[in-house]
């Protein structure tokens, strides 16, 4: 049987921004160093990454961030453990904003739509 291949996708470029960085060194270095333990936090930063690549295969598989309503919907969410990872798509182009953990209130996601 011979299966059809699909026609090629949209094409994404994504980038991570500084806040995102600096959101996935603190987490990953609190694991490990606070929490002692390292092999945890490779886990968890192993599962971010792996989550960018499904972000930038498929980015609007992922719902749209209830606290950054907009009329394109571009500001989408997606989750990885207990960490909400926030991004904004834009033509080919995916930004992820930052990575903040579901007991966060509301008002630190709102602020992330000022991320550059």
């Amino acid at each position: 049987m011979v299966e059809k291949e699909e026609p090629a996708g949209k094409i994404y470029e994504i980038a991570l921004s500084e806040n995102a960085l600096k959101n996935i060194d603190e987490i990953t270095g609190y694991i490990a160093f606070i929490n002692h333990q390292p092999l945890n936090a490779i886990k968890i930063g192993n599962a971010f990454f792996e989550l960018f690549e499904r972000i930038n295969e498929h980015p609007f598989a992922f719902k749209e961030c209830p606290y950054i309503l907009t009329k394109t919907k571009m500001y989408r969410q997606a989750l990885c453990y207990n960490w909400l990872v926030i991004f904004k798509v834009v033509g080919n182009f995916i930004t992820i904003l930052g990575i903040l953990h579901t007991s966060r209130k509301p008002s630190k996601i709102k602020s992330l739509r000022r991320t550059k």
